[in-house]
């Protein structure tokens, strides 16, 4: 994110202004997930999927008994994503998590290996479920991606462990720029704390790492 929280401009377009640093970091942790989730808005902007490139993070993963590739996890309420996105074409594992009614969009057809549903009293996924079945389906350490909408609601149901943020020197500023964390906002008693286990130097940028308190 920028120095003023921002992780892309008003226009959210998709977010370039990491260094190469940032970059092999992030695909560090990839490496180390069984699965990398993200919503439909951080699909659209940039189009794919993070995958692991570096051959010696493939052979890494392969070495702990782990696929090349980690799970590639889409989630949308609604399933309405434009099937010729680059994403689609990616040599990646891709499932789908939605609801009911967003589910009919992919049935019967092949550009996700699974579907999975569970749906709220409220029409919204349900993440404890879901992420029940991901433990079930040997999905053990996650990686959320973003957008904010996503990682708000599963802070909201105690389902984010760390944060890695990178803090790039650069301020993008507006209103309507997105955040790491977007939704309704938490109030300052019921705010989730956190814990500083490291930070990282590297040029001009700063590597958090936090755990949240509990």
């Amino acid at each position: 994110m920028t120095a003023d929280g921002k992780i892309a401009d008003v226009k959210r377009l998709h977010p370039l202004f990491g260094s190469q640093h940032d970059r092999s970091h992030l695909e560090r942790q990839v490496a180390i997930a069984d699965g990398v989730i993200f919503g439909a808005g951080t699909l659209r902007a940039g189009g794919t999927a993070m995958r692991v490139i570096d051959p010696q993070l493939i052979q890494q993963r392969q070495d702990a008994g782990k696929p090349p590739q980690p799970v590639q996890i889409l989630c949308t309420r609604t399933g309405k994503i434009d099937s010729n996105l680059p994403f689609f074409r990616q040599p990646v594992p891709r499932w789908l998590v939605t609801s009911p009614k967003g589910a009919e969009n992919w049935q019967g057809k092949s550009e996700f290996d699974k579907i999975i549903v569970f749906e709220a009293d409220d029409g919204e996924i349900d993440w404890l479920k879901t992420f029940a079945e991901f433990q079930k389906l040997g999905l053990n350490n996650l990686a959320v991606l973003g957008g904010g909408e996503l990682i708000a609601s599963l802070i909201a149901v105690d389902l984010i462990d760390e944060f890695w943020l990178t803090l790039c020197p650069l301020v993008l500023g507006g209103l309507e720029a997105p955040t790491p964390v977007a939704g309704e906002g938490f109030i300052l008693n019921s705010a989730p704390k956190l814990n500083l286990l490291s930070v990282e130097r590297i040029e001009d940028e700063l590597f958090l790492h936090y755990r949240v308190k509990r």
